[in-house]
């Protein structure tokens, strides 16, 4: 549907998508992972055009578009194996006791998925977090069918998308309205989406005023349904004094590169960076400081994204106490992103709850910290984070639990010597965080656990097992793992 679609038509569209879950929910985790290994077949297969079409449009260069298909296969791949190969739904089965007092009954319990899922794409992943990226993989493996708002960054790509997605839906058999794209006009299409009775979830990348105003939608329906948005994050840098002192340089440097990576439109971005006001520090800022300045000026995703990253920019460096340390000169177009550093007091800090908001771009703000009791107060003061990391020695690492247990309070992710930009897929992964890094800092938006949020509990009491779901028949028909009686078994009963 094109960016006019009329309300009538995407109500007929969440009726349509209600329809493909009903028979969609018969499906097995097997014949789920199937299928979503068919859609990743699909999407290895699209040729130059696709990369040629994201690059016009988000102006990503080719081997990060590359990089970035291939991981929206796999994660496909690695979902679909989840279903079969690990317990990531968990199956449990408590056999019946007849002979305790009183009788313990036949008691199973699998997931099965929530519904019709809205799913609403990202503008900096045109690929792994959009038409086809984990949200809609997750929701698939999970046995919802899927509507998905494709991102005005992107319509051609996500079209392209779409259409690995439809063909493997035509290839397997299953219904042509398990899933749908749909461009609307505005935001009206969007929330009309979240406010229909059929749809029971929402998987939402974004900013956290966007996140926000779908959550309170979802929230005020007659039944109200989970918004699982990821939003903002400025990702803290703490650095301690002993690992200044032994790594100023080479610390400054891969600040630099993974400030700069990518224009700075990663939401792992780390645009705050801690620093302890002591005599190391001059040699880390003169190293950052030659960093930036050449740092090459690139274009944005899209006007817009540019834009708001100027304004904010210009908004948190006309606060009290703020300096610019290094600037890439902004003789470029305003669509490029200029690499900017300032710097800031503890004390200013502390005092201006604007210095800790997001500036999505390769922005970032050094705070320096004067004792170890002002570093507490300022990890203290940030808002939930998606990722919070600890450069430091081992010696410094074992000696500041304190801090690492306030740094583990206010994000999904810790850190030690790294640098937070790039999100693995796999089963260890928490891509999500407390408020306003997420809406429900309980599940992530990356690895198989994403699964979970678009599926729920049901127990059987007492079935006899050919009525049963195939996974909790006695001969375990799918061969999954699932937990017998307190035991982690394949085998049958």
């Amino acid at each position: 549907m094109n960016e006019n679609t009329p309300i009538p038509e995407i109500n007929q569209l969440v009726i349509q998508a209600q329809e493909a879950f009903l028979v969609f929910k018969q499906a097995n985790a097997k014949q789920r992972a199937d299928f979503m290994h068919r859609v990743a077949d699909e999407i290895e297969a699209l040729g130059p055009e696709l990369i040629a079409t994201a690059q016009s449009e988000t102006n990503l260069p080719e081997a990060r578009l590359n990089g970035e298909k291939a991981r929206t296969a796999f994660q496909w791949r690695s979902y679909a194996d989840a279903l079969t190969n690990s317990n990531i739904l968990p199956v449990q089965i408590d056999t019946s006791n007849p002979d305790r007092t009183p009788p313990k009954p036949d008691i199973r319990k699998t997931y099965v998925g929530v519904g019709v899922v809205v799913v609403f794409g990202a503008s900096n992943f045109p690929f792994a977090f959009s038409t086809a990226g984990g949200d809609t993989a997750s929701a698939i493996a999970a046995g919802c069918s899927v509507i998905f708002k494709s991102h005005s960054g992107h319509p051609e790509t996500s079209k392209i998308m779409a259409g690995a997605i439809e063909r493997a839906i035509q290839k397997t058999g299953l219904p042509s309205n398990l899933f749908a794209a749909i461009a609307t006009d505005g935001v009206v299409g969007g929330q009309h989406l979240v406010k229909h009775h059929l749809v029971k979830a929402v998987g939402f990348t974004g900013s956290t005023q966007g996140g926000r105003a779908l959550f309170d939608i979802a929230s005020q329906r007659p039944e109200p349904i989970p918004v699982f948005a990821e939003m903002g994050s400025v990702n803290p840098v703490v650095l301690l004094p002993e690992r200044l002192a032994a790594a100023a340089e080479e610390v400054a440097n891969q600040y630099a590169q993974s400030l700069t990576l990518g224009v700075g439109q990663f939401c792992t971005n780390p645009g705050i960076f801690i620093a302890p006001n002591d005599r190391a520090l001059p040699r880390f800022l003169t190293t950052l400081q030659a960093q930036i300045t050449q740092a090459p000026s690139a274009p944005m995703l899209h006007s817009g994204i540019a834009a708001s990253y100027h304004k904010n920019k210009a908004d948190l460096l006309a606060q009290d106490g703020v300096e610019v340390l290094a600037e890439v000169p902004a003789t470029t177009p305003e669509t490029h992103g200029n690499a900017t550093i300032a710097t800031v007091s503890a004390q200013a800090f502390l005092g201006n709850p604007k210095l800790s908001e997001e500036v999505f771009g390769p922005f970032g703000l050094i705070v320096t910290y004067d004792s170890p009791q002002e570093l507490l107060a300022i990890t203290q003061r940030l808002e939930g984070q998606l990722t919070a990391t600890l450069l430091a020695e081992p010696a410094e690492l074992a000696a500041n639990r304190e801090l690492v247990a306030a740094l583990a309070d206010k994000s999904g992710r810790v850190l030690f010597n790294g640098f937070p930009t790039g999100v693995e897929v796999c089963g260890a992964m928490q891509h999500g965080g407390p408020y306003p890094a997420a809406t429900d800092s309980r599940f992530t938006s990356v690895g198989p656990d994403a699964i979970k949020r678009f599926a729920r509990p049901v127990s059987y009491q007492n079935f006899p097992d050919e009525v049963l779901p195939d996974e909790l028949k006695n001969a375990n028909p799918l061969g999954i793992w699932r937990t017998v009686n307190g035991t982690l078994t394949k085998a049958g009963l």
